[in-house]
């Protein structure tokens, strides 16, 4: 089985180069992810990323399509493909409408729609041809890439929530990445999405997860904190578990989010939102939650790092128990 690791803003930089060098190094790792919201940006860290590693594939984890033009990415995502031998994967989604126009200043128009442009633009553009596109967002005259890219095709992923993206990720990209999917869910989901895609496509499912042996219950608590944190804050997550068998736990997530903070609102995650949205615990209870999900029929689970103690001593107890 192979497994993915994303490396976020609960480490430091430091940290970030030093786990992804030990993922790397061990067997079974297929990729390392930097996600990116409103602070580390992703294609700098990955360009270091790249450097510290040598076999496993590199990807962001997201980018907005609101913060760059398609053309900045298909130069961003074609530069660190020559800086990482090839290794590079591109993981788009639409972000949120209060981080697109509260800390970007751009307006959340038609994300659905803009992202088909913007993967149709990257993709002519990694071409190395010359580009001609004219759409209702993006208008390309003329134009092809200085230095000709190392690949013509670097995968495409989609981060999708409803419907809609799902199908623009079977009809477009080379996969689709989900989060926070009730494992009952993804049951449904991820047999439609093969029934429209080839074997080729990649179906990859970033998990919370946070694991120790000696301390499972303040692993437990540190990923009920990342999920009230992602619940309260985020949007269509919000909208999306509440629509799928969680709407009286997200209430009260969401209302100790906003009146007590982040320590109130992770108490009321109940057993069940971890044991269907997350891998935390002890080693054996988080190998049996990963099976759990892998046995839903995605082709590649990702394991986003939440560390009980020192990130690396943490991180290398994940590493070890998968």
């Amino acid at each position: 089985m192979k497994l993915g690791y994303s490396l976020g803003p609960l480490l430091s930089v430091d940290e970030v180069f030093r786990c992804a060098s030990l993922a790397d190094e061990h067997i079974g790792v297929d990729s390392v992810w930097v996600p990116e919201s409103w602070g580390r940006e992703s294609f700098a860290t990955l360009g270091a990323v790249a450097h510290t590693t040598k076999r496993a594939r590199i990807g962001t984890s997201i980018l907005s399509i609101f913060s760059r033009t398609p053309a900045t990415i298909a130069m961003g995502a074609a530069t660190l493909d020559v800086i990482s031998n090839k290794r590079t994967l591109i993981g788009l989604g639409t972000s949120t409408e209060a981080i697109v126009e509260n800390w970007h200043g751009v307006n959340f128009d038609r994300p659905a729609s803009r992202m088909k442009e913007y993967i149709e633009c990257i993709k002519l553009l990694l071409s190395g041809e010359k580009v001609n596109y004219t759409g209702k967002f993006f208008k390309i005259n003329n134009f092809k890439m200085l230095n000709v890219p190392s690949r013509k095709n670097i995968p495409i992923l989609i981060a999708a929530i409803n419907k809609r993206m799902l199908t623009l990720a079977s009809e477009k990209a080379d996969g689709v990445l989900l989060y926070l999917r009730p494992l009952e869910e993804l049951k449904k989901t991820v047999p439609d999405l093969k029934t429209m895609t080839t074997d080729k496509f990649e179906i990859a499912l970033s998990l919370i997860c946070s694991v120790s042996d000696s301390e499972p219950e303040r692993a437990r608590t540190r990923a009920a904190k990342t999920l009230a944190f992602y619940i309260a804050v985020g949007k269509y997550y919000n909208r999306f578990l509440s629509e799928n068998g969680y709407s009286e736990e997200v209430a009260r997530i969401t209302a100790k989010y906003q009146n007590d903070g982040g320590d109130a609102a992770a108490r009321e995650v109940s057993l069940r939102m971890l044991e269907e949205l997350t891998v935390c615990g002890t080693r054996e209870e988080c190998r049996q939650a990963l099976r759990r999900f892998v046995d839903s029929g995605i082709t590649l689970p990702i394991l986003q790092f939440n560390p009980v103690e020192n990130p690396e001593s943490s991180f290398r107890e994940l590493l070890s128990t998968f």
